[in-house]
């Protein structure tokens, strides 16, 4: 447990100067403690620290989870593909969806929102980095998405989502975060209705300081927090597509 305290300490230092060097306010960047595999006493000992705001992959993690984690006052986001079947379950659970990047996703979201009368903080996952085995909408087709999604009241639109391209090389990286932050302005100059384009949830352990250069206000961290697991990030993070 002191080794995650002091990995809590090293990444929000980490964030810390990385904001200082691009003049931008850490408290506008926040930490999302990836927890895919993480046994609920490490994730009760990281909110014990101070921490507010975890993400999960799996809907049976986050199901197996709640009862042990449900005397803190902590956010929870689901960063993993969503399946329509596990939509219901989902919504127990968190406030905001990062994942969002199909349509029938966002009818049967709907559906399940107005049957209960609430609403949800959505995220717009893209394919920065142009991979085929990765999930989320092809750059080019993403304001139209969200013209198309903007009409559903249940789901409000806060910013975008994406992975960055797994790589040593950190221009490539950066263009990946980059793009996204392109792609944030063409959106908010659009000026759609029901559209809060504030979030860019973007950045990892590896390359949290590019991501936060290029403007991330989210980074999810797990393996520089947690330590290394029986995978590597690009197994919990790719959430790779299945050949057919």
């Amino acid at each position: 447990m002191d080794t995650v305290k002091n990995n809590l300490f090293v990444i929000h230092q980490r964030i810390k100067v990385a904001c200082d060097r691009t003049n931008r306010d850490v408290n506008d960047v926040r930490l999302l403690l990836a927890t895919k595999t993480v046994p609920a006493e490490r994730i009760r000992f990281a909110l014990d620290c101070g921490e507010t705001l975890i993400g999960e992959n799996k809907v049976q993690e986050l199901k197996e989870k709640e009862e042990k984690l449900t005397q803190y006052n902590c956010e929870k986001h689901y960063i993993g593909h969503l399946q329509t079947n596990k939509i219901k379950e989902v919504l127990r659970y968190v406030t905001c969806i990062e994942s969002i990047d199909r349509l029938d996703v966002v009818q049967k979201l709907d559906q399940r929102l107005l049957f209960e009368g609430k609403s949800i903080d959505i995220l717009v996952q893209v394919n920065s980095s142009y991979e085929e085995s990765k999930f989320g909408l092809d750059p080019i087709n993403v304001i139209p998405f969200i013209k198309k999604i903007a009409k559903y009241d249940t789901l409000k639109i806060k910013g975008l989502m994406t992975i960055g391209l797994f790589s040593a090389e950190e221009e490539k990286v950066r263009r990946c975060f980059r793009l996204l932050k392109d792609i944030q302005r063409q959106v908010i100059e659009e000026n759609i209705s029901n559209v809060d384009m504030t979030q860019l949830s973007m950045g990892m352990s590896g390359d949290l300081e590019v991501a936060i250069e290029e403007g991330a206000t989210i980074i999810r961290v797990g393996t520089a927090i947690f330590g290394e697991r029986i995978y590597p990030d690009s197994y919990y993070w790719n959430e790779l597509k299945r050949p057919n």
